[in-house]
């Protein structure tokens, strides 16, 4: 059943609209500081990400009216910033790359962006800079029609969550594979350690979350000076798709490697087909594997290794 918009819920959307474009300058004749207009800055921006793309295909991913499009490219050929090459299948369309000049107004361009956001950011708290990016994914995913959030965010440990992880790791175990209360007692007994022995130098937790709401975790341990032990890799159900557990694995090998180890290690099981996959496509072997019993169940247990 569609929705039938009261003037209330259009007048809401309209300020929203007024109040954000005034906020990032949009209305300005350039954008930011810069030279572009902020159509100039999005075909800029597209021709960064991807070579030898078509205009055409620049005016339908932006919604730009062809004439305007071509005002804006010609432009861009006589400053210097992009070369253009004849379509051999259609000679009335060209292929449009960045020249140097023009990859170097991108990088000026995108900083200063960046550095806008950034200083807009630093003014808020760190609930209320959450906050504002959610509400961002959130609308983002609703006006998209998605049936999950466009964006999960990873952040490090804070109270409550090692309570969390040993609850969802216990439960989560026990649901898909029948493991029993040990694993808990196992759980609970990593967390503990983890915050009785916390050295920030050398060992870190992320958290991921969806909407606010944390959907996965992650412990980066010390094993010894040169190597350190990836722990308690963890996504929820729901979460799963988004590329949560990627993002958490390569967090922590990126984390390993800004602390000065040498080596990761991590001790898994044969039947976690997902994690092992995760794992493999970050760059760690398997290294031994031996059966054992645990958790109320006969497993084989794995250690994986990978040089940083």
């Amino acid at each position: 059943m569609s929705f039938n918009p009261t003037d209330d819920h259009i007048a809401a959307v309209r300020a929203f609209n007024r109040f954000y474009t005034r906020k990032l300058g949009v209305l300005d004749q350039h954008l930011g500081k810069s030279p572009f207009s902020l159509s100039e800055a999005r075909v800029l921006y597209e021709l960064a990400q991807r070579d030898d793309l078509a205009a055409k295909e620049i005016g339908n991913e932006l919604g730009l009216d062809p004439g305007y499009l071509s005002r804006i490219v010609q432009s861009f050929d006589e400053k210097g910033l992009i070369t253009r090459r004849a379509l051999p299948a259609d000679r009335r369309q060209y292929q449009l790359s960045l020249t140097a000049k023009g990859r170097q107004a991108f990088a000026k361009l995108n900083l200063g962006s960046q550095n806008e956001v950034a200083a807009m950011l630093a003014q808020l708290s760190t609930s209320d800079a959450t906050r504002l990016t959610q509400a961002m994914a959130t609308i983002e995913a609703v006006l998209e029609h998605r049936s999950h959030p466009a964006a999960f965010m990873l952040r490090s440990h804070r109270v409550g969550d090692m309570g969390w992880v040993i609850s969802r790791q216990a439960a989560a175990y026990a649901a898909d594979y029948n493991w029993d209360i040990s694993y808990e007692a196992l759980v609970a007994e990593i967390c503990a350690q983890f915050i009785k022995n916390y050295d920030a130098a050398r060992e870190h937790c992320w958290i991921a979350e969806v909407g606010g709401e944390p959907v996965g975790s992650i412990f980066l341990v010390k094993a010894t000076d040169q190597i350190a032990k990836l722990r308690l890799l963890q996504v929820e159900k729901k979460a799963r798709g988004l590329g949560v557990g990627r993002a958490l694995v390569d967090q922590c090998i990126q984390g390993a490697r800004e602390r000065g180890y040498s080596k990761m290690t991590l001790w898994t099981q044969s039947i976690l087909v997902a994690a092992r996959g995760i794992y493999q496509s970050a760059g760690f072997k398997l290294v031994k594997s031996e059966p054992h019993h645990s958790f109320g169940q006969d497993l084989i247990g794995e250690t994986w290794e990978r040089d940083l």
